[in-house]
């Protein structure tokens, strides 16, 4: 099996965490190829930065059509995903969508933990999209960020665990996500100082990915085709069907 994974920043340094925290937890046999968005920013914080965000992320799935059973777009929030979904016949997963039902799985409230709260806006918007805002027991966040976001998650990584602390006690969550694919890989190593379970995004997504593929083979999407203009040439060709 071959899990594409797109990290849809361009840090390389955040596309190697997100390989390594999914081939820490993928099953034997399974390939995963970690990838940068081909342009955009070096992180994703604000909601014009996700919307930028979503045509990236759907030209690296484009690009490299054929090349996978199934897909993660390896950002919280999710950028691009209802569009993949909509133009590939793979399963595609989110990271903020495998987390959130996983984490609805492991306890009737969960919380999220992230670096910087202005993340929270997007997080709420996402966490609507799936319909699953009322099973969050709230958001615990650091403050501003403006440094490597590859290394943020050793930075921070007191910071996390108090926050992760006060979710569970303060908030009363019985499971908590770690938000953000700078984060990836970071559950492991926190969860010795935390009571309650961590759920890392892009690991819960693999596993999830995994067991898609078994559940939903290759189909073709049933969409009227279109020229598509000022695109990549893969991009275009999901939009004629080719």
């Amino acid at each position: 099996m071959r899990i594409l994974l797109v990290n849809s920043n361009t840090t390389p340094a955040v596309t190697d965490r997100i390989g390594a925290a999914a081939r820490a937890v993928a099953s034997p046999g399974t390939e995963i190829t970690a990838v940068s968005a081909p342009f955009g920013l070096p992180l994703i914080v604000t909601r014009a930065d996700w919307l930028v965000a979503g045509p990236a992320t759907l030209a690296a799935l484009a690009q490299h059509r054929g090349a996978y059973d199934a897909a993660v777009i390896a950002c919280f929030g999710d950028p691009g995903l209802d569009a993949a979904k909509e133009l590939l016949d793979v399963p595609v997963l989110g990271i903020s969508e495998a987390a959130f039902h996983a984490a609805a799985m492991l306890g009737r409230r969960f919380g999220v933990v992230s670096f910087t709260a202005a993340l929270r806006p997007m997080f709420e918007d996402c966490l609507a999209h799936h319909g699953l805002a009322s099973r969050c027991a709230g958001f615990r966040m650091g403050p501003a960020f403006s440094g490597d976001p590859g290394a943020v998650a050793e930075e921070r990584l007191d910071l996390l665990a108090t926050l992760c602390t006060e979710s569970a006690e303060q908030d009363g969550a019985e499971c908590i996500i770690l938000a953000g694919g700078p984060l990836a890989g970071l559950a492991p190593r926190l969860q010795p100082r935390v009571a309650v379970p961590l759920i890392d995004g892009t690991q819960a997504a693999v596993r999830l990915a995994e067991a898609m593929v078994g559940l939903m083979p290759r189909h073709p999407r049933l969409h009227r085709a279109r020229d598509l203009s000022g695109f990549a040439p893969a991009v275009a060709g999901l939009y004629r069907g080719a």
